[in-house]
């Protein structure tokens, strides 16, 4: 049963594994984001900012 955390509200049923990965990061959205960005490779690839200058990430 998945539910929200500070309320208590019931949001649906989800098998293990679906309900599993959002408390892993405490259902913050923010950190949930960070996370799909840091998979997709978009936190570690450079920026480039003009030709042949290359912003690092932070």
């Amino acid at each position: 049963m998945d539910h929200d955390h500070q309320t208590g509200r019931v949001r649906g049923v989800r098998c293990f594994r679906c309900e599993a990965a959002p408390a892993q990061f405490k259902d913050r959205p923010d950190v949930m984001r960070r996370a799909a960005a840091y998979v997709e490779g978009n936190l570690w690839n450079p920026t480039l900012v003009a030709q042949g200058v290359y912003r690092q990430p932070s």
